[in-house]
């Protein structure tokens, strides 16, 4: 199955925001008000997922200075996780919980390089397997890591408020509401997501997205 458009460089993000403009008079809008969007690719691997584990339910300051601690004491491989006690990983700033998923991370043993040949659903299948891993972490991995054009995700409450705030909605709407929405922004929903995240911190001036 084809992975569809990968997303590489500013220009392919920029050839996205053009399509939207042109498409949705709100996208277009909301272009204007933050400018050129920032490309956002990442390395794939471990240590990405890592890093979206880390940034689960927390701020994006705090899930910054955690991953900091993190890098500086080298645990961001997954023998190091492995190795590491559990004192050693609530000393960077992990909970109980964090300290748990990231050891099941280490023990999945993910072929990563399969992963950038799969595609969007069999990503999110395959990395939804490992506990704590939810559909969120997997759709950033896949749009940021694996650099996927036509993935949002939804479930990102940065997103939902952003959407409530452009399109002028009564209320924040739900995972499956802004889902439904993204529809609309086909074959170019990964920059869609962008848009929403620079419009949410021209609109709440911070940030929703690490």
């Amino acid at each position: 199955m084809s992975v569809g458009r990968i997303i590489e460089t500013p220009d392919c993000v920029a050839e996205g925001a053009t399509w939207l403009a042109k498409s949705c008079p709100r996208m277009a809008y909301a272009i204007e008000q933050t400018g050129p969007l920032p490309l956002r690719r990442r390395p794939d691997g471990f240590a990405q997922l890592l890093s979206a584990i880390v940034s689960q339910q927390v701020s994006v300051a705090s899930a910054n200075a955690i991953w900091k601690r993190l890098k500086d004491a080298k645990l961001t491989g997954p023998r190091k996780i492995m190795w590491a006690t559990d004192g050693d990983l609530r000393a960077v700033g992990l909970s109980r919980q964090k300290i748990r998923y990231a050891r099941a991370l280490a023990d999945a043993r993910i072929d990563y390089l399969a992963l950038r040949d799969a595609s969007d659903d069999e990503v999110v299948a395959i990395l939804t397997e490992v506990s704590g891993i939810g559909v969120w972490t997997a759709e950033i991995y896949a749009m940021f890591s694996l650099g996927r054009a036509d993935v949002i995700a939804p479930g990102d409450l940065a997103l939902q408020e952003a959407a409530r705030i452009l399109y002028d909605l009564p209320d924040r709407p739900t995972d499956k509401q802004l889902r439904q929405m993204a529809e609309a922004w086909s074959p170019w929903r990964s920059v869609a997501a962008r848009v929403l995240w620079a419009y949410y911190r021209v609109a709440k001036e911070r940030e929703g997205i690490r």
